[in-house]
């Protein structure tokens, strides 16, 4: 059994402080709560002029507790100031669900001076803009960061977080969830709702990618999960919609953070953005070895594309992970998508199956990755490509 104060009652006169012998009562906002060091003693429910003080089971108490929780929250992670194409995929998919539930949608934004994005936020679905700015979160660290949104999660109880499965995402979710004790579905592929139970199927790979499971989350809140980029799908922006910036302080009890950015290095090396590309140029193990990614990328680049790669070749050592399409890769959805050597097994097929035009290029007849490709050749790529490129390189000099 345990205590529970009902808050619409509670008048905050306090009786039940002075009455209880554990100083296990505290009044927050006008408002009593118990803490850790209640004994169920029942003797604040006797003081109570309102009755808002009963004594019951821990389930009901939970089940009561978690229906106070509304609304689908986004967290919109930015970059020097600039919000990351994710938070506006999260926000397209948080749109379905929370209209799905009759809740609002908002995105929580923390930085320094980054109130001038809400705008971007808005015009992306976001009913409301949850906003902590200060010069200490200019960049990410993890105890700052996890110290805000856990600090305003217990005020205002969103239903839904949803966090994307960036590095900074992969780093923050899991420890909010922790903190706050709830659960966290990582890397999911796939979210919907259960309207019956207001339950979020959480649908992400398993076992190596060679199924997917749906998990959900029924006995605590919010209900969190971090979801991959380039999974879900940005609705069209929207001019001049309007929102309401809700301000949130920033925690003192979080002001002494153990760790200080000195210095930003950026990475020099070319970097793969295959979330956002529009065209990309994959290549499998059909390719021989690595020297078959030299001719990929002189076909991306006539194209202004970018490489992608399937596990089988990122295992092998011939090009680094960062170009994985599939399952336990990235999520793509280009406008083409020219795949060259790959069979089309399950996994990658599930990460770049959604491409607006797929053309693959393969020696096998047979291979499954034809069954989705929207244009096929059955034959070599090292004689293939170099038409292509020669074709390419006509109509350049010709237009």
């Amino acid at each position: 059994m345990s205590i529970l104060i009902d808050r619409k009652k509670c008048a905050g006169c306090g009786a039940c402080i002075e009455a209880c012998p554990f100083q296990a009562i505290n009044l927050t906002d006008g408002v009593a709560e118990i803490n850790e060091n209640c004994r169920v003693c029942g003797a604040c429910i006797k003081v109570c002029p309102v009755e808002a003080i009963m004594l019951v089971e821990k389930e009901k108490q939970q089940k009561t507790e978690m229906e106070t929780y509304r609304g689908v929250w986004v967290f919109a992670e930015q970059r020097a100031g600039k919000i990351s194409n994710i938070a506006f995929e999260l926000l397209g998919e948080g749109r379905k669900l929370a209209d799905a539930l009759g809740v609002e949608l908002s995105a929580f934004l923390i930085g320094h001076e980054v109130a001038g994005r809400a705008a971007e936020l808005f015009s992306y679905g976001a009913d409301n803009v949850y906003l902590t700015e200060d010069p200490e979160l200019k960049d990410y660290r993890t105890e700052s960061y996890a110290g805000v949104i856990c600090a305003a999660i217990e005020k205002y109880k969103p239903e839904i977080v949803l966090i994307g499965a960036t590095n900074i995402g992969r780093d923050l979710g899991p420890r909010v969830a922790a903190r706050i004790g709830t659960g966290l579905t990582a890397d999911c592929t796939g979210l919907s709702i259960d309207l019956e139970r207001r339950l979020l199927l959480q649908t992400r790979p398993a076992f190596g990618g060679n199924l997917m499971a749906t998990i959900i989350c029924p006995d605590s809140r919010p209900q969190m999960a971090t979801v991959r980029p380039g999974v879900m799908k940005k609705i069209n922006k929207v001019s001049f919609q309007n929102g309401k910036v809700i301000r949130v302080d920033y925690p003192k009890s979080i002001l002494n953070v153990r760790t200080r950015v000195r210095e930003i290095i950026r990475e020099t090396s070319k970097v793969v953005n295959l979330e956002e590309a529009q065209i990309i140029v994959s290549g499998g193990r059909g390719l021989g070895g690595p020297d078959g990614f030299s001719l990929l990328e002189k076909v991306a680049e006539k194209l202004g594309g970018v490489v992608g790669a399937s596990r089988g070749a990122v295992d092998s050592g011939w090009i680094d992970s960062s170009h994985q399409v599939g399952q336990t890769g990235k999520t793509v959805h280009p406008k083409i998508y020219i795949a060259c050597g790959i069979s089309g097994a399950i996994q990658h097929v599930a990460g770049m199956q959604n491409s607006g035009i797929i053309v693959a290029i393969n020696k096998n007849p047979l291979a499954p990755i034809f069954e989705i490709a929207d244009y096929g050749i059955v034959g070599d790529i090292y004689q293939v490509l170099p038409i292509f490129l020669e074709a390419l390189e006509a109509k350049r000099k010709t237009s």
